[in-house]
């Protein structure tokens, strides 16, 4: 199993960087996708394109402390049944001096797998658009 590790430095509050990354509206803007779900332990999750209602993605929430730490299962919806098929991603927010830390970690994905590939190629991408978006109120261009 691999594991894909990311962090970042981001001029904001631990708590508008977790409001960026669980509200739907403000996901849309930097991603392209809705994350839906009510964010209690055991709860459905949701990756939805946004102003659509396909859904690329789906998991559980595994933990929810909020403004510090969520942990998701995370898996393609043909895999929705397929328990050894699902990653887990954990993101973890922490006060850096006046800033944020954002890091995020995504592990039990498979070697060679079309996961792995496209989560190292998109977390970069959708972070650094997070990043600016909250250090200057719009977010990077689509870039995928």
């Amino acid at each position: 199993m691999e594991k894909f590790v990311y962090v970042t430095y981001i001029s904001s509050t631990p708590r508008k960087v977790w409001r960026a990354l669980i509200d739907p509206k403000q996901t849309a803007k930097y991603w392209g996708h809705d994350n839906i779900s009510s964010w209690k332990r055991g709860a459905k999750w949701e990756h939805r394109r946004s102003g659509k209602k396909t859904v690329d993605l789906v998991g559980k929430v595994v933990e929810f402390s909020p403004a510090r730490r969520l942990v998701l299962t995370w898996a393609h919806t043909a895999d929705e049944g397929r328990r050894d098929r699902h990653s887990r991603l954990t993101i973890e927010i922490a006060p850096f001096r006046k800033i944020a830390r954002l890091t995020v970690t995504h592990d039990r994905l498979r070697r060679d797998s079309d996961m792995l590939e496209g989560i190292t190629y998109g977390w970069p991408i959708v972070l650094s658009s997070l990043k600016t978006l909250l250090e200057t109120g719009r977010p990077l261009p689509k870039l995928w």
